[in-house]
């Protein structure tokens, strides 16, 4: 008489679709539509993030952590009310975002010369404060270009300008910065690993940097863009002057906005990428060894999603155990055959119809779910 037959393993590990639905509320949506096939399955939902929006969220849901609420100083010096999160009992998981985002920005609000850093450096407090023996910082979505100034300055680190006096917030200060002290920097970082968790490579000044890349979502205009540059160009310059550390050309110093370099410089952080580190928190493998199918997704695909960006990262990694991989996302752009070879097998896009963004939106629950039903049913169609 033969055994029972094990139940088809799929993991369901989707980003967020920015602005439209959580990563939660995906990966739910794809489970719907899966049902609608079948319910003679054992599905696997692992929130997932790459270092921006929702990565604190993805991290304490998948590892069972707990939530850390505080009262910081939002980008434009207003409070706003910011979690954190405990992992393990021991990590902290920080959203720069949660303090410094653009999403905190009223409508016509933005403005990168006023926006500072300064409630990402008093979430990094309270992470000590708790006792956290590692801290992990998803920074992006960010609203700043302050180089990270403003987290510096909550951190304990003075900038002076040439009467010897504090420098204000904000990116428009750094011109004014004569002298750096570190001398009553917070103690604890020296005990305290962090580790940055970027998809982003920019240096921080340059065609390249922060604010020629970055400004322009942040609210400046090209002429601002340039002199935005030259700010971080002069702050870049006086770490290597006073500090004898030289960030100008580091690998990530321009994710946002610099903050990547104030990390680097004062809290010694660690540049990590921020999918592969998530995945390797989440313990990805142990789900994967098992399983017969993976549907990940993200809000856009395109040529970008080859750098660092979840969908990828999860294809490479099932591709260790030869496992087909489906990705379902919000739209595509452009030629998809490097998003094929880097290992998804099939991208299903949710719009079905022409629609347009508001009305995707609308109906993003219905899309997705559809958009579940049709993977569930390619997978099935593939083991005939």
């Amino acid at each position: 008489m033969g055994g029972i037959m094990k139940k088809k393993k799929i993991i369901i590990a989707s980003d967020s679709y920015k602005g439209s639905a959580s990563t939660i509320e995906v990966e739910n949506f794809i489970e719907k539509g899966i049902s609608r096939v079948t319910n003679n399955l054992e599905i696997v939902k692992i929130p997932i993030a790459d270092g921006g929006e929702g990565t604190v969220d993805a991290l304490v849901l998948g590892c069972k952590g707990q939530y850390k609420y505080v009262d910081v100083m939002g980008p434009y010096q207003e409070l706003v009310r910011a979690k954190f999160g405990i992992i393990n009992h021991k990590s902290a998981v920080i959203e720069m975002a949660q303090a410094s985002g653009l999403t905190l920005a009223k409508h016509g609000q933005l403005n990168p010369y006023e926006a500072t850093s300064y409630g990402t450096g008093e979430l990094i407090n309270e992470a000590l404060k708790f006792g956290a023996e590692e801290i992990f910082i998803g920074i992006g979505g960010s609203a700043t270009n302050d180089g990270g100034v403003g987290m510096a300055q909550a951190l304990g680190v003075s900038f002076h300008d040439k009467n010897g006096q504090e420098i204000g917030l904000g990116a428009k200060e750094l011109a004014k910065i004569v002298n750096i002290d570190t001398t009553n920097i917070n103690p604890k970082l020296k005990q305290v690993p962090i580790y940055i968790l970027s998809d982003v490579t920019n240096t921080l000044c340059g065609p390249n940097g922060a604010s020629h890349v970055y400004g322009p979502q942040k609210g400046a205009n090209k002429e601002q863009v340039l002199h935005l540059d030259q700010l971080l160009q002069h702050y870049g310059k006086k770490i290597k002057e006073k500090l004898d550390i030289d960030i100008l050309e580091a690998e990530g110093a321009g994710a946002a906005g610099g903050l990547g370099a104030g990390l680097l410089v004062f809290c010694e952080a660690k540049m990590c990428r921020g999918i592969t580190k998530i995945l390797e928190i989440l313990n990805i493998h142990n789900h994967l060894r098992d399983a017969d199918l993976v549907i990940t997704g993200e809000g856009r695909m395109d040529s970008q999603s080859l750098n660092g960006k979840a969908p990828v990262g999860i294809a490479k990694l099932a591709k260790k155990y030869n496992l087909p991989v489906i990705a379902i996302v919000g739209s595509t752009e452009g030629d998809l055959t490097e998003i094929y070879q880097a290992g998804i097998d099939l991208v299903i896009d949710i719009i079905n119809q022409p629609m347009t963004l508001d009305h995707a939106i609308k109906d993003v629950e219905w899309l997705i779910t559809n958009a579940g039903e049709t993977a569930m049913r390619a997978f099935l169609l593939s083991k005939f």
